[in-house]
């Protein structure tokens, strides 16, 4: 398939009531923020793994829709496939036969094709591919205020645990802890590139159709109890009539806006915001919303 030509830029905006849309082991798994402001953070690695997985439920079993970075086999493993498919002795590789195996998991690999991956590890080498999609840290508008909920505990594993914590009424009395966020909408931008597509990986338009869907519906097959009710509310692209663009990223970010309704000091729901979009055109570029 044809790589895409031309850029884009992005705005994705999603909210989160009553849940954790990302938490932090290194905190208790308490949602991220930021120390200085208290905005919530929402790491692109996170982002990512949803996309991921949107694709792999979507396109399970289709040739050229694998996933590389899941938890089924070693990436090792993966990279000695690709050799063995491609018909290369890894003892006597050379740069053109890592140059082939590095094509082959881009062929294969929607993940390899979107974001790009290091694959020098290992006997069987596939090289460094640079993606063309790229998302940044997304940020929530205001402050968050993350709140602990203490919650009772039914189902204990350990028999001798399990006699130590029931009351005098043979009722259960372990506590355990849940975090969340009570209402947030947070904002993420991302990239096209269509040169990266175009010199690297080979992302196509019906890659980038299958991004578009997996940003949209990335939170709908993902729902659990921690994370509680994250949508996404907003899909926002800029196009650009050529590959190398038109305009600068930060330009086209700057022309959403998004502000509180007058009176709402502590938000609750997304009717709280109101999104303004600058709809002035700029040459060379179109503004699409995709919901």
């Amino acid at each position: 398939m044809e790589a895409i030509k031309n850029r884009y830029e992005f705005v994705v905006l999603f909210d989160v009531e009553n849940g954790n849309p990302n938490g932090d082991p290194d905190a208790g798994n308490a949602p991220r923020t930021d120390a200085e402001t208290g905005l919530g953070i929402v790491t692109d690695v996170c982002l990512k793994r949803k996309i991921r997985n949107y694709v792999e439920i979507v396109k399970e079993g289709e040739p050229a829709y694998n996933i590389l970075i899941k938890t089924d086999r070693s990436l090792n493993d993966k990279f000695a496939e690709a050799y063995e498919k491609k018909g290369i002795d890894a003892k006597k590789k050379n740069a053109d036969d890592i140059a082939a195996a590095r094509e082959y998991m881009c062929s294969n690999y929607y993940d390899v094709r979107a974001f790009g991956a290091v694959m020098s590890t290992g006997s069987n080498p596939c090289g460094i591919v640079r993606g063309p999609v790229q998302l940044n840290f997304a940020r929530s508008i205001d402050p968050v205020f993350p709140q602990e909920m203490t919650i009772t505990r039914q189902a204990i594993t350990d028999s001798d645990k399990f006699k130590e914590n029931l009351d005098k009424n043979g009722v259960l009395t372990e506590m355990g802890k849940k975090n969340i966020v009570p209402y947030a909408l947070y904002r993420a931008e991302g990239y096209v590139s269509a040169m990266l597509a175009q010199k690297e990986t080979g992302f196509s338009e019906a890659d980038l159709e299958l991004l578009w869907d997996a940003l949209i519906n990335m939170f709908e097959h993902d729902h659990s109890a921690a994370r509680g009710k994250v949508c996404v509310r907003k899909l926002i692209i800029f196009k650009h009539e050529s590959p190398l663009g038109k305009a600068p990223s930060v330009i086209l970010f700057d022309k959403i806006k998004i502000s509180k309704r007058s009176g709402v000091e502590y938000p609750r729901s997304y009717g709280d915001y109101i999104v303004d979009i600058d709809r002035e055109e700029i040459p060379g570029v179109e503004l699409i919303e995709k919901l």
